[in-house]
């Protein structure tokens, strides 16, 4: 290995799009192994660490060794990625993605001058999807973006003061910090993160919807949330199991940067009669949040994709 990163250490490392088939099948052998009430408790994350470890590195070595550039999205992958989830229900997913996330090691909260830096994907008018780009302080002070994302010249970048923290009660908005310190008092069992939630109120509740529409948004809300300490991320797919109506589809799907999810349905609060729905996209081996769906009759009429997000230390600045 060390003379493989000596002879093409100008290549980069493997996305997550060239990783999907090796994810996938990998996925598709733990569950599938692993489904039975019996051994459903017993399942170790490590195990889907320890693999998926070993797999990156063959493929980020089969890329150095290749002809040294990043194919990225560029058509479909070698295998169709498949995952048989067929026989298994939302609320059993849940469960998985909350387990196998609160046996992550714990997130270092970043300091409050440091950046968010996010690139995803969405979907815009006619089909056409776009890239936006950005970095966002994790105080919540200021938003810096280029006034042309993904163009050639994407212009110079420009930072504007938000202060997050600054606003009042009546605006919904959070900082990233604000989100975090949240998350990290939240237990990791449902009700619990669902009496927490009520009791903090952050959101004012919408008086048109059930307790239940309330709780699923502010649910939805710390689900989008920069950083994520892993138990307060176990409590809201734990609270999320008790909503009715949710769904699993019984297969991955492609989301809008061309990744491979898994993807959970529930129906919009307060319109389940219009067919509308939210459909979480749940990075397979990891089960974070990576995008999210807009349903409208079975279709996807919208949506958003994480391609990277990370903390860096200054705006301007990519991982």
């Amino acid at each position: 290995m060390t003379q493989v990163r000596e002879l093409r250490a100008d290549t980069p490392v493997a996305d997550r799009a060239r990783l999907a088939p090796g994810r996938a099948r990998l996925v598709e052998a733990t569950l599938t192994a692993r489904r039975s009430r019996v051994t459903w408790g017993r399942r170790s994350p490590l195990l889907i660490v320890a693999v998926f470890v070993a797999v990156t590195a063959v493929v980020i070595t089969a890329t150095l060794l290749a002809d040294g550039h990043r194919t990225g999205r560029e058509g479909p992958p070698a295998v169709a990625p498949g995952l048989d989830l067929k026989g298994m229900s939302a609320r059993e997913l849940l469960e998985f993605a909350a387990r196998t996330v609160e046996g992550q090691p714990p997130v270092a909260e970043p300091r409050a001058e440091q950046w968010i830096y996010t690139k995803e994907t969405q979907e815009g008018n006619a089909d056409a999807d776009f890239e936006l780009e950005q970095w966002l302080r994790y105080d919540g002070a200021e938003l810096a973006s280029y006034p042309r994302p993904g163009a050639d010249d994407p212009g110079e970048l420009e930072t504007t003061d938000l202060n997050l923290e600054q606003l009042g009660d009546e605006y919904d908005d959070r900082s990233p910090r604000e989100m975090y310190r949240f998350l990290a008092t939240l237990p990791a069992d449902g009700e619990g993160t669902l009496k927490a939630l009520r009791e903090e109120n952050a959101l004012v509740d919408d008086k048109s919807l059930t307790q239940e529409g309330n709780d699923y948004t502010e649910i939805s809300v710390l689900l989008d949330a920069y950083v994520q300490p892993p138990k307060g991320l176990a409590g809201l797919y734990r609270a999320l199991a008790t909503m009715k109506g949710a769904e699993l589809v019984d297969h991955l799907v492609q989301d809008e940067a061309g990744q491979y999810a898994v993807a959970v349905r529930f129906p919009e609060p307060g319109r389940e009669g219009e067919k509308q729905a939210d459909e979480w996209l749940l990075d397979p081996v990891t089960f974070e949040v990576v995008g999210e769906r807009a349903i409208e009759d079975g279709e996807v009429v919208g949506g958003n994709a994480y391609a990277v997000k990370a903390v860096v230390n200054e705006a301007g600045r990519r991982p």
